[in-house]
């Protein structure tokens, strides 16, 4: 009999199945095995990247939990700029254009969001040195013609690692030589799978243990979480239809006989009824009672599930239950919110998706050098005050002002300039600025020596 010889990636995913295996039967069981609480309450012990998959198509919570951070982190503008330019660089300009050709901030949150739901996600970098499916298996090319002509996100489901790198001399040991892809090259025929190279890929994973591939699932601590809610909210739901109409009870008078007849025509009126054709009843000898409803309010049940899911997940629950806005804000929560996001910009995205990328660019000419030989990432920001924030500090300080200036004494106890920067809040430079546009519209400046009128000499020179 001939024996099947296996290679690195088949031997690894083995040990990675039996692995997990071995840990999946252990969950939720106490008593020395004699009691397995998983098995109790329904939820599945080995979770799947399908399974998350699934619960992010169809559950709403699932989906906020991947989103809210997603699309808080890309949110604003996104620009990559040459430390210390004063002006547009051949460097940012080109990366402007490249951004713009290939919309890399849209392709970049994508990445992202495949991420989050699988172990890893990757970005396909689609180099123009490919004239042929099996040129992806080989390295790029360094050429001066090179150019990047697409990118595509892709998650685990889509992009199993092949083989790893075995040699200990390598920068790269233990990390991902090939990638199995599949594409989908024809709307009629089925996905094919591509064997690319790891110079073609973006690797990024989040919440790295001891492997440095393969990182948590966002959903992954939360998913027993998430069939709760399903079943407070769907039996809530339930419990509503089948609870809140009333039901009735009837009593039969005991002197009184039914016919076949008469036990056939009550059924019918009952079904009717049932179906609102009918909204009263008219029937000899019986007597029917409302039953009272059976329903109860599941709010505290779900607020439970709710505040577990968002300890995990750090999303407040005011911004996971979609509410942020408005008089329902959290001036600590939203804070606190953009300080995490802030975080996920500089420790997660920007060293693994964006920098990344950019170097692969430098690495193969796509992008210029930069003069000054290094790149920062320039996003929005998180923390500029809004529309109605900016409009209620001109509001405040409007007041302040007038109040200010209503009394002719203040300017000797408290000097213009130093109310301007301690009251007011305004920079040297904002004060300077307010100092030429007064003297630009010809308006005297109030240090200037001048004598305070007293009140009676202002009604004086008034009348």
């Amino acid at each position: 009999m001939e024996r099947t010889k296996l290679n690195d990636a088949q031997i690894n995913v083995l040990a990675e199945t039996i692995a997990r295996l071995r840990l999946a039967s252990q969950l939720g069981t106490s008593f020395g095995g004699q009691r397995d609480l998983y098995q109790t309450f329904g939820y599945k012990k080995d979770l799947s990247y399908e399974d998350y998959i699934r619960q992010y198509k169809r559950q709403d919570i699932a989906k906020a939990i991947i989103k809210r951070p997603v699309e808080a982190t890309w949110a604003g503008d996104l620009h990559v700029s040459e430390y210390g330019a004063s002006e547009d660089t051949e460097f940012e300009q080109e990366w402007t254009r490249l951004e713009k050709r290939l919309k890399l901030k849209n392709n970049f949150a994508r990445l992202d969001r495949l991420t989050c739901l699988g172990k890893y996600g990757v970005l396909l970098l689609g180099f123009s040195d490919t004239p042929t499916i099996q040129d992806f298996a080989k390295p790029v090319t360094q050429r001066k013609d090179l150019s990047l002509l697409y990118v595509k996100p892709l998650g685990e489901g889509s992009a199993k690692i092949d083989s790893f790198e075995d040699n200990t001399n390598s920068s790269r040991f233990g990390k991902p030589l090939f990638y199995n892809i599949t594409v989908k090259l024809n709307k009629s025929e089925s996905p094919s799978t591509l064997k690319v190279h790891h110079s073609r890929v973006i690797h990024v994973a989040w919440d790295l243990m001891e492997d440095e591939n393969e990182g948590t699932p966002t959903m992954e601590a939360v998913f027993n979480r998430l069939q709760d809610l399903e079943k407070l909210i769907g039996g809530s739901a339930e419990m509503f239809w089948r609870g809140a109409r009333p039901g009735f009870q009837g009593k039969v008078d005991p002197e009184y006989s039914m016919s076949d007849a008469q036990v056939k025509a009550l059924h019918e009126k009952m079904d009717e009824y049932e179906h609102n054709l009918r909204r009263f009843f008219i029937q000899e000898g019986i007597e029917l009672k409302s039953l009272a409803p059976q329903i109860s309010d599941p709010t505290p049940h779900v607020t439970i599930q709710i505040q577990m899911i968002s300890a995990v997940t750090g999303i407040p629950q005011r911004i996971l239950l979609g509410s942020e806005k408005g008089e329902l804000s959290s001036d600590q929560d939203a804070t606190m919110w953009k300080v995490a996001i802030q975080d996920r910009r500089l420790e997660q995205v920007e060293p693994c998706i964006i920098r990344p990328f950019v170097e692969k660019m430098l690495e193969y000419n796509i992008l210029p050098q930069p003069k000054t030989e290094d790149f920062m990432v320039l996003w929005s920001d998180l923390f500029a005050p809004s529309e109605k924030e900016r409009a209620e500090t001109g509001k405040t300080r409007a007041a302040a002002v007038q109040q200010y200036l209503q009394n002719p004494m203040a300017i000797e106890v408290l000097p213009p300039d130093v109310f301007i920067e301690l009251f007011l809040g305004l920079t040297k430079e904002q004060i300077t600025l307010v100092h030429k546009m007064r003297e630009k519209a010809g308006v005297l400046n109030l240090e200037l020596d001048r004598e305070i009128p007293s009140s009676e000499e202002e009604e004086v020179q008034q009348e």
